[in-house]
């Protein structure tokens, strides 16, 4: 009876053992990893929302291995002369989210497309550069409808004197990019203008549709402000704050 008791202790001695090493090996190795560090691109100041990323505004910061992750900027020529879509906090790493190139240029899949006069039958005047839209199709022989799933993205809104339509002391983008609702709010109310033309960034099949749809003038379009570009701000900060 001793003699099996005396095996099982041994059995369960030798188990804690090899846990205890085992346990001390995952240990060390963690060591290593948080040693090990990689060289992230850092602000060395402030930078506002909207501001164009130079080299001189940034740095380099070791952080361990343990923490990077795969969003954040490791090269200088990357990032610069891109544009913060949020603000950034001096010694943060970069993460590529929080830049952009021409946030009023089209991807790859889209072009910018000036839409005709007579195609549309109202527009918001409330609409700026870099606002989401929705657009609905109505005329008196077809069933009103929204043309497309998604909200798109306005490049640029004109006057008839091709003057881009917007409050010259609080710019609308600037108080978008900021994060500044009642400011943006401001610079819809206090902008003074006509909205004669509005170029949208569509995809191709997007933009043949609405032609064929409005080309024999049957119907036209009612373009209307959306509130997602409210969201993607939200979005935005929260990100920020999540990442601090």
């Amino acid at each position: 009876m001793n003699r099996r008791r005396n095996v099982w202790i041994s059995a369960a001695a030798a188990v804690l053992s090899a846990l205890l090493v085992y346990g001390v090996y995952l240990l060390q190795l963690r060591q290593v990893e948080f040693q090990e560090t990689v060289a992230v691109i850092v602000p060395n100041r402030f930078v506002p929302a909207g501001e164009r990323i130079t080299k001189d505004m940034l740095g380099v910061k070791q952080v361990a291995k343990a923490s990077y992750n795969s969003e954040m900027v490791l090269d200088v020529e990357a990032v610069n002369g891109m544009e913060a879509v949020v603000p950034l906090g001096q010694g943060e790493p970069l993460l590529q989210w929080k830049v952009d190139k021409f946030r009023l240029l089209p991807s790859r899949t889209q072009s910018t497309f000036q839409i005709p006069r007579d195609y549309v039958l109202s527009v918001s005047n409330g609409i700026r550069a870099g606002d989401k839209v929705v657009l609905y199709l109505t005329g008196e022989e077809i069933v009103s409808e929204r043309l497309f799933e998604q909200p798109v993205t306005v490049a640029s809104v004109k006057s008839s004197a091709n003057i881009e339509i917007d409050d010259t002391t609080n710019p609308n983008l600037m108080s978008l990019a900021s994060g500044d609702k009642e400011k943006m709010y401001a610079s819809r109310r206090d902008a003074n203008g006509m909205i004669d033309y509005i170029n949208l960034n569509l995809q191709e099949e997007q933009w043949l549709e609405l032609d064929s749809l409005c080309k024999a003038g049957k119907a036209r379009i009612v373009i209307a402000y959306s509130s997602q570009s409210l969201d993607i701000m939200d979005a935005a900060y929260t990100q920020t704050e999540a990442g601090s």
